[in-house]
């Protein structure tokens, strides 16, 4: 059997949609905390998070890179990418606060 190995910027999608509200921002930060330097999270919703844009932001700071692929009504997608080399700024203020869930992936708050 051929072993398969995942490519350095693997994308792993995130359809937001079927996640309950009440859950959603929780599995969004567990599913980017699971990931390695490199990998993408393809985060698919119905409309354009601007909150969670902010937590991400102040979460992990340069760590995660946003950018979106489709900005349309009802269908917005957004790739969410990992780059540890990145300067984690505002990233480092939220671990000093206990902000970071350190999910033990990527480790945005070591």
């Amino acid at each position: 059997m051929e072993e398969i190995t995942m490519s350095e910027n693997a994308v792993h999608p995130f359809d937001a949609r079927g996640v309950a509200k009440r859950f959603r921002h929780a599995a969004i930060f567990g599913a980017l905390e699971s990931l390695e330097d490199g990998e993408v999270m393809r985060f698919v919703n119905d409309h354009d998070p601007q909150p969670l844009i902010g937590q991400i932001q102040q979460r992990y700071g340069n760590q995660v890179a946003i950018n979106y692929v489709a900005r349309d009504p009802g269908n917005i997608v957004i790739d969410f990418m990992i780059q540890l080399g990145a300067p984690a700024a505002a990233g480092a203020a939220a671990a000093a606060t206990g902000g970071c869930g350190g999910g033990g992936g990527h480790g945005c708050c070591s």
